[in-house]
């Protein structure tokens, strides 16, 4: 195995994965009108943090493609806050639904930062 793991061993990775699961969990229970809008682009976005970081761990050969992965992340990440937001205004789920939420999405967001502002500790060639 490589100095570096696989891209599945990494907490953002675990973190970013086990988020995905429980939006998907949650929304199984948002209205039957609401599948072709917020429970489908919040199930997107909120698996795209993972694969995407995937696809990073993969590019650590180029800096910039691997920051551009990390950005993508990022991006997906700050998404799914806002479906969350729109969950929660709707009420589809509780203020302490939501915060947990909301305190792992930061939680991701902090860990990304990291890798976007240290890529040398991810075994990316500087």
């Amino acid at each position: 195995m490589e100095k570096f793991g696989d891209f599945r061993d990494l907490l953002v990775y675990k973190k970013s994965f086990e988020q995905g699961i429980q939006i998907f969990n949650l929304s199984l229970n948002f209205p039957f009108d609401e599948k072709y809008s917020l429970t489908d682009q919040i199930r997107r976005s909120s698996r795209s943090v993972s694969a995407n970081l995937a696809e990073a761990y993969r590019k650590r050969d180029y800096l910039k493609h691997f920051l551009l992965k990390i950005t993508d992340c990022l991006g997906e990440n700050s998404e799914t806050l806002v479906w969350l937001d729109y969950a929660k205004a709707h009420n589809y789920l509780s203020l302490e639904v939501y915060s947990q939420f909301y305190s792992l999405n930061e939680e991701i967001t902090k860990l990304l930062k990291h890798m976007y502002n240290n890529p040398g500790n991810y075994g990316v060639k500087i």
